[in-house]
């Protein structure tokens, strides 16, 4: 186990003690022991090893026993005896948005309250209302949130479905009966959300294959199995389906379970405009449906499906009948842009803010990472909850980014941080710190960070007033949405887009598999218009720097090339039209 998985244990431990309303001291020995781990630049296993626990604060012989039992076996008895005493139900409850550990043990202990189902009938009952600390707007909101986590009960997350498929498709490819293999479906399409993912074989043994897939250690449950497909439930209730075609057929069938159905529809209907007929088995010179391999014509890749249809080459993540088409026709379809031209990340937090690691820990992991910058973009004053920064202390945060630097300078290394701040757009449109603040950072994020439930007028409003900001270079996450925690808040896309092209605001793509926001739907409008992407981490821990991967994904949905997004250009270049942004607004 590596650092996040034991800080991921121990988080567990303190919540569950928490519902058991265990004493608040031994609760809190685990949090604190979480956030030591979390900010340690040392593996903990390393410690382990080395005998050193001991010298971490506040680790004392119990919490040494349990770091030391949970890295080396990779299991802790406590934490899975703790859990078992615990009803499933109360834990399915810390899901709803609201309710923390005190809030469930207090229904617990009240009300009898075990299910989510009693939970549900409570609140349309009434029931919830009188308790203490709730309150009418609380059973309200209790009651939206049990209806938005049923809603997406079957749906994944992107980085999720992702994680899960890798070490999938890594074994299928190794298979010895495994010809050609890859991710179909919705997962190839990158999705943000997804209801299963979707694989696809080609072999002369299908039988074997299917056998061999439907006994990964990672399935829970066989829903089908048939001679050439299959359907399983994985670890963590996602379902997966393998499909295994002749080796012929796989790039028809990799183009048809790839392509929504809109997309596919088109693709079909081109085919017959061209006196042929296209299917998962083949693009056939007969009109007729049929298999016979006579009348196939040959294509060894996708590539060649979309040349015998007039089509240049469409990449999987825009096959979705959003002009895809129109692009392919007249060799239009853009170069989209690739994950490894991204330079650095120009929103992100450290431990000043919210964020987990220090300004040095933030410096040795972009060197090692091969970043050429790394704004630090901690929250301000208004984000209290995320200790977030008064001007005075963000004044001694420049400062010691300017040592930083200044040291890094010295040593000839050309990497450098950037001073900034994620500042808070307030109710009333108007920003957390004064220009002559802002005026003093080298980037500026501004974005919504409470007041949601304005009306659509009001939070566009808000956004376009930051957008005007002459020291605003970017709006962040502008729909505040949490993919499958949390709706987006309204807001007219079309005004805040041209606003932003009015005045050379940029738009953040929050890369966190939470976020990934703006959405990919409006990204292509963006980018005609003349607005400018920025792909960011919103990293608060090394681990989040992965997600600039999968923003750059996104932004490939959005049909994004390297020229559209800011944070592919090199440092003195970047630097140029941050300054050059504020110049030509002045």
């Amino acid at each position: 186990m590596d650092n996040a998985d034991v800080v991921d244990i121990l988080e567990e431990i303190a919540v569950f003690l928490e519902l058991k309303g265990e004493n608040p001291f031994k609760t809190r020995a685990y949090v604190n022991g979480a956030r030591t781990i979390e900010t340690l630049a040392t593996p903990i296993a390393q410690l382990v090893d080395e005998e050193r626990l001991g010298e971490l604060k506040g680790f004392g012989d119990a919490l040494q026993q349990k770091v030391t039992e949970l890295v080396t076996t990779g299991r802790l008895k406590y934490y899975e005896d703790l859990r078992k005493s615990i009803p499933p139900g109360l834990i399915e409850m810390l899901d709803i948005p609201g309710l923390g550990p005190k809030k469930v043990k207090l229904l617990h202990d009240t009300l009898e309250i075990e299910t989510l189902e009693a939970l549900e009938e409570a609140c349309k009952n009434d029931r919830i209302s009188g308790i203490k600390g709730f309150g009418a707007k609380t059973q309200t909101k209790i009651l939206e949130g049990i209806e938005f986590r049923q809603k997406y009960a079957s749906h994944f997350r992107l980085d999720i479905c992702i994680a899960t498929a890798q070490p999938i498709l890594d074994i299928l490819r190794e298979h010895p009966d495994v010809i050609r293999c890859s991710e179909a479906g919705s997962l190839r399409r990158r999705k943000e959300i997804l209801h299963d993912i979707d694989f696809l074989v080609s072999s002369r043994s299908p039988n074997q294959v299917i056998s061999f897939f439907t006994s990964l250690p990672y399935v829970t449950h066989i829903l089908a199995n048939g001679d050439t497909k299959a359907s399983v439930i994985l670890n963590g209730g996602l379902q997966a389906d393998l499909r295994v075609v002749e080796d012929r057929s796989f790039p028809f069938a990799l183009a048809y379970f790839t392509g929504s159905k809109e997309h596919n529809i088109i693709m079909r209907r081109r085919a017959i405009e061209r006196g042929l007929r296209l299917n998962e088995y083949g693009l056939f010179r007969s009109k007729e449906e049929t298999k016979d391999p006579e009348l196939c014509l040959e294509c060894q890749s996708e590539e060649d499906i979309f040349r015998h249809l007039d089509l240049t080459y469409i990449p999987p993540e825009i096959r979705e009948d959003q002009g895809e088409f129109d692009a392919a026709s007249s060799n239009q379809v853009p170069r989209l842009v690739d994950w490894i031209e991204m330079k650095g990340s120009l929103h992100n937090h450290s431990d000043w803010s919210d964020g987990r690691q220090s300004l040095d820990q933030i410096v040795e992991d972009c060197l090692e990472l091969g970043f050429s910058y790394w704004a630090v973009t901690d929250h301000s004053k208004s984000s209290f909850q995320a200790n977030g920064l008064k001007a005075d202390r963000l004044e001694k945060q420049i400062k010691t980014v300017q040592a930083i630097n200044q040291r890094l300078s010295e040593e000839n290394t050309a990497f450098r941080l950037l001073t900034g701040s994620e500042v808070d757009i307030l109710s009333d449109g108007k920003l957390d710190f004064d220009n002559e603040t802002l005026s003093k950072l080298d980037v500026v994020v501004a974005s919504i960070h409470q007041g949601f439930s304005q009306s659509k007028e009001q939070l566009t409003d808000r956004l376009i007033k930051a957008a005007e900001n002459p020291y605003v270079h970017m709006l962040g996450h502008i729909t505040g949405r949490l993919l499958l925690e949390r709706e987006a808040y309204p807001i007219d896309h079309t005004a805040v887009i041209d606003a932003c092209a009015r005045t050379g605001t940029w738009i953040e793509l929050n890369a966190s598999p939470y976020r990934l926001d703006m959405d990919w739907r409006w990204w292509k409008a963006a980018r005609d218009k003349g607005v400018k992407c920025v792909i960011n981490c919103d990293a608060h821990h090394l681990d989040h720097a992965s997600f600039l991967r999968l923003g750059a994904e996104h932004a490939r949905k959005g049909w994004l090339r390297r020229e559209d997004i800011i944070n592919t250009l090199p440092y003195e270049e970047l630097m140029n039209e941050l300054s050059k942004k504020r110049q030509q607004r002045k």
